[in-house]
């Protein structure tokens, strides 16, 4: 397993395929073994760069606080390793924060972005606080499964098994044995969402962009993906019929992604 001395830590990678280049970002909680699934649509058309992010994983669990210009770094940094100057890159959910702060921060080596699922704070909207809802995630929420889709109820899990098995899944994931250095890592990540502002700088973006939402998103509202897409010039804005996990819903969101980055 390849890991990269970076920022003090160790970051543990994987890097495969063949194609373009494209470093792909996690989201809150996700190591790569956990991402896979997403993973998956992008590896036969590009080479993929992926990492656990610092605190998650088999990447180095550093005391906190975490900052989002931290993860940001810790990316930059991952490329200079691999030697690669510029890539495109995509990001999903915690993983959007984190390129739109690669992004604007080094717009130069960014050629292609796309972002799902996510906000850039500030006035341009913040994404739902889970660092506010404890060790037990959103299973310890009431209305957690309107979080996710807000047109989750009884009723519509029911009707819709393959959306109720998503729910069972989350939270058998969020139930697993951490370690108390497992649970330090995703709590110190959930709290860097916390000053997550970018939406005075979005304007630093001058690369194509394609900002990914879910039209029933209690987490990230597609207000939010809205202000993004308006903040960045001649960026593209799609909404898809799902909540925060779109990419299972709508079965035309990963080849609209793979076919913009393609591009």
């Amino acid at each position: 397993m390849p890991t990269a001395p970076v920022n003090g830590i160790e970051v543990h990678y994987e890097q495969s395929g063949e194609g373009p280049r494209l470093l792909f970002v996690n989201g809150s909680g996700s190591s790569i073994d956990e991402a896979r699934p997403l993973l998956t649509p992008f590896l036969p058309h590009f080479e993929v760069l992926v990492h656990d992010q610092r605190g998650l994983g088999r990447t180095t669990i550093p005391d906190g606080p975490y900052r989002m210009s931290d993860y940001a770094a810790d990316a930059i940094g991952l490329l200079d390793h691999v030697g690669w100057d510029s890539c495109r890159v995509v990001g999903v959910s915690f993983g959007g924060m984190v390129a739109l702060e690669l992004a604007v921060t080094v717009p130069e080596r960014v050629e292609r972005l796309a972002v799902a699922c996510t906000s850039a704070g500030g006035e341009a909207g913040s994404s739902f606080a889970l660092d506010e809802l404890g060790e037990q995630g959103l299973s310890g929420h009431p209305d957690a499964v309107q979080l996710l889709d807000t047109r989750f109820d009884d009723a519509w899990l029911a009707s819709h098994p393959s959306d109720a098995a998503f729910v069972q899944a989350l939270s058998a994931r969020q139930g697993a044995v951490r370690s108390d250095r497992q649970r330090l890592g995703a709590r110190e990540q959930l709290r860097a969402r916390r000053d997550h502002d970018v939406s005075g700088r979005l304007g630093a973006i001058t690369c194509p962009t394609l900002v990914a939402a879910g039209r029933y998103d209690g987490i990230a509202p597609l207000a939010n993906s809205e202000a993004i897409a308006s903040h960045i010039a001649g960026a593209i804005l799609r909404a898809y019929e799902g909540g925060h996990a779109f990419f299972a819903q709508d079965p035309r969101a990963f080849p609209d992604l793979v076919a913009f980055l393609l591009a």
